[in-house]
């Protein structure tokens, strides 16, 4: 269930840096990274700050996914189109590709037992990392830094599942209660226009 739900977000990441390429008028290479820097490049960093190879790296099915939603936004013509960033069923999307990297991000922190502040930080690099990488490219602000409740939801994601695990209560269930309140949080966030103070 978790893998279906990464490979949603990592269709949703992919579309958003298809449009946040095509917004920035970048050429053909500079689209396919923007689209593939956002949906690896969190887990890429990841895999690298624990000595593993990166997934992306070692399996075919992410990268085909990815570049088979390149090639039909292309196809049809969605850079011509109104961006879709703002519908309903992108913000899930996006949601639940948000909250499923920072699971992943934190659950590998703590098998290669790291301390809070490497739970963190993995549950955060995974989430946003890519998104981040994509946006210092292309000369922007990164995303995260200026909106609402977005990296946010992934530090508290990586907060709650440190404490399960120092409470030895981490399992499936506790893993699933903590995806639907990470995912429930950030689309309420989204439509309440939650925010972080801004200093």
């Amino acid at each position: 269930m978790f893998e279906i739900a990464e490979y949603v977000g990592t269709i949703a990441f992919a579309m958003s840096g298809f449009f946040v390429a095509t917004r920035a008028k970048l050429d053909f290479l500079g689209v396919l990274i923007s689209v593939f820097l956002t949906a690896f490049g969190g887990g890429i960093i990841r895999d690298i700050i624990v000595d593993e190879r990166p997934y992306s790296f070692t399996h075919d099915m992410p990268a085909i996914m990815v570049f088979s939603i390149m090639t039909l936004l292309i196809v049809f013509r969605f850079h011509k189109k109104e961006s879709v960033e703002n519908k309903s069923w992108f913000i899930i999307s996006d949601s639940i590709g948000l909250v499923s990297f920072s699971i992943t991000g934190a659950i590998i922190a703590l098998e290669h037992d790291l301390n809070i502040t490497g739970v963190l930080a993995l549950s955060f690099v995974t989430a946003v990392g890519g998104g981040i990488s994509r946006d210092v490219i292309i000369n922007e602000v990164p995303f995260v830094f200026k909106t609402g409740f977005y990296g946010t939801v992934a530090l508290l994601v990586g907060a709650l599942l440190f404490l399960l695990d120092r409470f030895n209560v981490i399992d499936f269930y506790t893993i699933m209660g903590v995806f639907i309140i990470g995912v429930l949080l950030r689309v309420v966030a989204y439509y309440k226009k939650w925010t972080v103070p801004v200093l």
